[in-house]
């Protein structure tokens, strides 16, 4: 069975808040590996070249979820992450590509 975790619907995302989200270094290292992927990619720790701590990447992967920015589906034991790009592009035009660049 395959679900999604509780995330804010497209109109519900704010500015302040994703902006928040992209402040810290290691999310936003995070945004810039999943915006080279167009296929959801798992939240495992040992995907990601990060100097942290698995409960400090859930952490990470909550915030980055409740600002909007990802969407994260969970099957079985396994959750897998995917940017939010079309609804960040909708609600923010440019973006997203700005603070990537």
């Amino acid at each position: 069975m395959t679900r999604t975790l509780p995330q804010p619907a497209r109109e519900a995302i704010e500015i302040v808040t994703v902006l928040q989200a992209l402040a810290d270094p290691v999310r936003l290292e995070i945004v810039r590996e999943l915006a080279q992927e167009t296929e959801p990619r798992s939240c495992a720790l040992e995907e990601y070249d990060l100097d942290i701590t698995a409960a400090t990447l859930s952490h990470h992967w909550r915030v980055l979820r409740e600002a909007g920015l990802t969407t994260t589906t969970v099957e079985g034991r396994r959750r897998w992450i995917v940017l939010r790009r079309d609804d960040l592009q909708a609600r923010f035009p440019g973006l997203l590509d700005a603070v990537l660049a």
